[in-house]
């Protein structure tokens, strides 16, 4: 017996005292409705209405069920409302996840805007390597995640690429910091503080043969992740690193950053989530972190996009 649909046909038989304008309210035919209430009754064993030819009367057991019948209706609606919007994206939990090199004030452009865009989503955010992403993607433990290129994108869709350009941090009484931009060549006999290669495997060979490329082969690759021990590093050491404008403490006295030339190193970031899971809180968080990092980028003029690349497209920012 479908419940719900009966107890709709007793509330309205009560409220109506009427087969006829319980029926036409329901938008059924009278017989069936009949039948409901006379199929609850042998369900409940309680007799619900008094009939005659006239007229139709709750009983006293119907009346001590009427106010159930009307908070579980009442709390049925409730709970098919919040399916919908769970369904839609408006409502529940996102979980999310952003690389550790994401700027702070990027990560608060994203927030504000979530909040602005999806109120009713409560936000599980988490600060994941690329591949750590790409193992809680694959595994359902996340919802939405924010990857760097190049990695392995099979069974993911994607937002656009975009593409942040690096340059180098060293201290500021290097020779190279007197120049305008920094030739990858001219960091030749520096150590190169890079974050580990398990974070993201693709994306550290890439540098390292980018690097390599353009004439710099450094003589030992550092392992630094975190801004205080990679500040450590730079200046006990001859080492370099490299970063976007927006990601450099920019007021270190004894650090400065500069561009490279021809810009050959670039952070490529975009939203990613599993293929055919993204509902509208996917799509509300790829859309924002987008703008969140358009918003916050910062350096010389660089090309206007899109520039194409595989799987999705690539803008420059």
């Amino acid at each position: 017996m479908d419940l719900i649909r009966h107890l709709r046909c007793f509330v309205a038989v009560a409220e109506e005292s009427h087969f006829g304008r319980a029926a036409e309210r329901l938008g059924m035919a009278q017989p069936p409705l009949s039948q409901r209430i006379q199929r609850l009754e042998r369900e409940w064993g309680v007799r619900l209405f008094e009939r005659t030819s006239r007229r139709v009367s709750i009983t006293k057991g119907g009346t001590l069920l009427l106010e159930e019948a009307r908070q579980l209706l009442a709390q049925t609606e409730a709970l098919t409302a919040t399916a919908r919007r769970l369904s839609d994206g408006r409502s529940g939990l996102l979980r999310a996840a952003l690389p550790p090199d994401i700027a702070g004030e990027t990560i608060a452009v994203l927030l504000d805007g979530l909040r602005e865009r999806t109120p009713d989503v409560e936000l599980e955010l988490h600060e994941l390597s690329t591949a750590e992403q790409l193992l809680r993607l694959a595994s359902h433990e996340l919802d939405v995640a924010v990857l760097h290129h190049p990695c392995d994108v099979a069974g993911l869709e994607l937002a656009p690429v975009l593409r942040h350009e690096l340059g180098v941090v060293l201290p500021r009484d290097a020779p190279t910091a007197d120049l305008e931009t920094v030739p990858l060549a001219a960091l030749s006999g520096h150590d190169l503080i890079l974050f580990p290669r398990a974070l993201a495997p693709a994306v550290h060979d890439e540098i390292l043969t980018t690097c390599a490329r353009h004439g710099y082969t450094p003589p030992a690759v550092r392992n630094g992740h975190g801004p205080s021990f990679t500040r450590g590093l730079l200046l006990s050491s001859r080492a370099v690193a490299f970063a976007p404008l927006g990601a450099h403490p920019g007021r270190d006295p004894d650090l400065t950053w500069r561009p490279l030339t021809g810009a050959p190193l670039a952070w490529r970031h975009s939203a990613a989530w599993p293929r055919g899971r993204g509902d509208a809180a996917v799509r509300a968080f790829a859309e924002t972190v987008t703008e969140a990092l358009g918003r916050t980028a910062a350096g010389p003029d660089l090309p206007a996009g899109p520039l194409h690349l595989r799987p999705s497209s690539e803008y420059w920012i």
